[in-house]
């Protein structure tokens, strides 16, 4: 009898790597810098299972992460599906055994609805801090039911710069996932964190020119993959529930005003814009205004007329006593925008003033600002050398639509009626928050 051979052709795995493609924990939370393998790794565990026989899915947020893991598992797998051992897919990403449930299948997938229709042994997220939270919660947990299976959740601490892509309610949700399973004592989580320095294949070049243009905290956040280890309390807007005061986008009524926040820069310009339903007095923002580029004045004037086309605007407000001159160059191309009140010309009197607003429930935020959902979970008070939270706001210049939203939402007063009108006037859509 004639025994063919066939070769896997599989990397060899670092240290940091191995340590959790060789863990039999149920639940594994990777936590691991830019270029630090993390791909490269969990391939090689896909493709380990996937040839003892189990139901591998590998769910990432974006198709160039997909095509990265793609290649990986392509490459170890080639010589068999090219025998036809295995039948190769390239359309939906996946390699089988033809008449079994043994597959091996990449998907792209953030949030609920975008992973649904399937089930698997070894479920895996990769880049997890982008992807919404209910992809696990409502479908990837139940779909593992059926074989008690197993799931991998890797992600590199998000910046700022990654909010804007985020499907995830909470930004902050995949470094809470990895606290709590490193607080795990049952044996059924374990947790792993590696650095991109950690990569022996990664030369100190390539990191160098991955690191140029990096501030500190993205280094420390993406190279080091450091979580923040924030106390609860330095969160500056704790009132605002992102449970039930993050909503679906509702409409507008043709009668609503206005409102648009201003913050200005010459390479970091925002505008927030908001709408008030009359009949309830709610705010909702509903479009923000942040170009990655830096632009001139009357192109984002154009921006703004196109956004408020129709409207009737009420009131634009931003900027400092200090920038009447940014004031006043919207001004001569026909953008007019207020000085703040004296009374919130300091920061801190704005702030005071939309957290009371949002201690009554009054501003709502629709899911599609996904910058401004961002900067509202993660905008804290600093810290001082001894772990004493200030008045001071951590990072404050990166957190542009957070002033926009100061500037206009300090200039309203709180509605002061009694808790039990504010709840027969709760709107149905927004959940329930007393």
């Amino acid at each position: 009898m004639v025994v063919k051979e066939y070769t896997v052709r599989l990397r060899e795995p670092y240290d940091k790597q191995m340590e959790f493609i060789r863990s039999t924990a149920k639940r594994k939370v990777v936590r691991a810098g830019r270029r630090g393998g993390k791909t490269v790794g969990i391939a090689i565990l896909a493709v380990e299972k996937f040839l003892a026989g189990k139901r591998v899915l590998y769910a990432a947020p974006t198709i160039e992460q997909l095509e990265t893991f793609w290649r990986e598992v392509k490459a170890a797998l080639r010589e068999l599906t090219d025998i036809g051992l295995f039948k190769k897919n390239e359309n939906e990403h996946y390699i089988e055994r033809e008449g079994t449930e043994n597959r091996l299948k990449a998907k792209t997938a953030f949030n609920a609805d975008t992973l649904r229709g399937d089930y698997a042994q070894l479920l895996i997220f990769d880049e997890w801090q982008l992807c919404n939270e209910d992809a696990w919660t409502d479908v990837g947990a139940p779909m593992l039911l059926d074989y008690d299976g197993d799931a991998v959740f890797i992600y590199t601490p998000p910046s700022l710069r990654s909010s804007g892509i985020s499907k995830a309610r909470d930004p902050l949700h995949a470094a809470k996932l990895f606290q709590r399973a490193e607080e795990d004592e049952s044996g059924r989580w374990e947790v792993f964190h590696f650095r991109s320095h950690d990569n022996p294949h990664i030369s100190e070049a390539a990191l160098r020119e991955l690191t140029l243009d990096m501030s500190a905290e993205a280094y420390r956040r993406e190279i080091e993959a450091e979580d923040d280890e924030e106390n609860p309390n330095q969160l500056i807007y704790k009132e605002f529930n992102s449970v039930s005061q993050i909503i679906p986008p509702v409409p507008i009524g043709s009668d609503w005003p206005h409102y648009v926040g201003h913050d200005f820069g010459g390479a970091n310009p925002a505008a927030l814009f908001f709408t008030q339903n009359p009949e309830t007095g709610y705010f909702y923002a509903y479009k923000e205004y942040r170009p990655i580029s830096s632009v001139s004045i009357s192109e984002q004037v154009q921006a703004f007329l196109d956004i408020t086309k129709g409207r009737v605007v009420l009131r634009r407000m931003g900027g400092s006593h200090q920038e009447m001159g940014e004031r006043a160059a919207y001004a001569a191309h026909g953008w007019h925008i207020m000085e703040p009140k004296k009374k919130n010309q300091r920061v801190t009197a704005r702030i005071d003033a939309v957290k009371a607003m949002m201690e009554k429930n009054q501003i709502y935020v629709f899911n599609t600002c996904h910058r401004l959902i961002g900067e509202l979970s993660t905008y804290l008070w600093k810290n001082d050398t001894d772990g004493i939270i200030t008045d001071d706001i951590r990072n404050k210049n990166a957190y542009h639509l957070m002033d926009c939203l100061a500037y206009i939402m300090s200039d309203f007063t709180p509605e002061t009626a009694d808790s039990a009108k504010r709840v027969l006037r709760y709107p149905s859509f927004a959940g329930s928050k007393r």
